[in-house]
């Protein structure tokens, strides 16, 4: 009697764990995206600024629903200096809310970055239906408007002397075990 129960029982303990596992996922595909902009969606007026400079960020027509808010997130080096429209924030990403036209389009907002901005912005356009898109600025020096990627070399001169001053005593040190062991071989 018990080999005839065994199976039944291991289906039903199958079926449970589906339906449980239904009961778990179905609110995760409820939070899903409606609308998957296509790549290159929301652009930049240029790919490279100035630190202290703003640029325009704006999205095509069906990015997202009409008339929705769209959050805007900058993030980069001192992200949080960067201002949005009129709104500035306070936090390791600067964010503000704007709304989308009649078209889903988001219409051209100027951001404008902070004076010690370096290396590259990402910027992220996402609403509540829509899975949101990005672009990016790298950002140039004043006069040949290459990107800054790395440190100024003047704020590498301390290390290079603590790194001469460590190899200089590091030779002493070695210098001075040789001409002791040298003295007591003697």
């Amino acid at each position: 009697m018990t080999t005839t129960l065994a199976p039944r029982i291991a289906r039903l303990s199958a079926a449970a764990m589906l339906a449980a596992s239904l009961v778990v996922a179905a609110p995760l595909a409820a939070q899903a995206s409606t609308i998957y902009p296509p790549a290159e969606s929301c652009t930049t007026a240029t790919s490279t600024v100035q630190a202290g400079g703003g640029f325009q960020f704006g999205c095509n027509g069906a990015t997202f629903s009409p008339n929705e808010s769209v959050t805007i997130t900058v993030t980069g080096e001192n992200g949080a200096g960067a201002s949005i429209g009129m709104v500035r924030t306070a936090v390791t990403t600067a964010s503000g809310q704007v709304t989308s036209d009649d078209s889903g389009a988001l219409p051209a907002v100027t951001i404008t970055l902070p004076t010690n901005a370096s290396g590259i912005y990402n910027i992220a356009a996402v609403s509540a239906t829509s899975a949101g898109a990005t672009a990016s600025v790298t950002v140039t020096t004043g006069t040949d408007g290459l990107p800054v990627t790395g440190f100024d070399s003047g704020t590498l001169t301390g290390l290079w002397i603590g790194g001469g001053a460590l190899v200089l005593a590091g030779a002493a040190v070695g210098i001075t075990a040789l001409v002791r062991r040298r003295q007591s071989d003697d």
